[in-house]
């Protein structure tokens, strides 16, 4: 129904590595691994915290057989959850070129929303970027052009920058608050050290509550 997709894109290594190590204590089945290490190879994982959790499973392993793994024995894919192989070609995107391109500019729209704290707020602004930038490019360019409204600030975490204030109103561990970046209504799989947004897409950073 998901494509493969197993919870988001930052929870896919270790979801594969659930499935591998719990083999011996569920009922064997065939399962078609063959989508979900698509999703897998099909990305392009930039964060090492990502990668870690990703690489047991492209060998089929996981971090439990790691005391126990020889590095010199060649290994199927998902050898043990069922009898699908990734073919060798899947680690490379359809498409992919191996030439590189110089990418096109390309227009973004960003909105920030207040209406939970404070006095409200809500700004939009458009910005041109790279057509291969990351989002957090996007709010550098957006704060470069209007720095009294879309002025923001992040913290460095093992899993890439993570926005922790926006034009002065900063997430709130005792508050339960905290700036969640969406697109199109639905909350983005990937944080803003990664996520690429596309041509005329609207991203839209709403200060939320959990």
């Amino acid at each position: 129904e998901r494509k493969g997709m197993i919870g988001n894109i930052y929870s896919m290594g270790l979801a594969l590595q659930a499935l591998e190590a719990s083999r011996d204590f569920y009922t064997p089945r065939d399962w078609d691994c063959a989508q979900a290490f698509a999703v897998v190879t099909n990305h392009t994982f930039e964060l090492p915290m990502a990668i870690a959790q990703v690489l047991p499973a492209l060998v089929g392993t996981s971090y439990l057989d790691a005391a126990t793994l020889s590095c010199d024995v060649p290994m199927d894919l998902c050898p043990s959850l069922g009898t699908h192989r990734v073919p060798r070609g899947m680690m490379i995107p359809p498409g992919a070129s191996q030439i590189p391109q110089s990418p096109q500019d390309i227009t973004v729209h960003y909105s920030i929303i207040n209406k939970l704290q404070g006095t409200p707020f809500h700004y939009n602004i458009s910005v041109m970027v790279a057509g291969d930038s990351t989002l957090l490019e996007v709010l550098e360019e957006a704060e470069k052009k209007d720095p009294k409204n879309f002025s923001f600030k992040t913290e460095q975490t093992f899993w890439g920058p993570m926005v922790v204030s926006i034009h002065g109103l900063a997430a709130s561990d005792n508050d339960r608050t905290y700036w969640q970046f969406l697109s199109s209504g639905k909350p983005l799989d990937q944080g803003v050290g990664t996520y690429k947004p596309h041509s005329g897409e609207h991203i839209q950073a709403i200060f939320s509550t959990y």
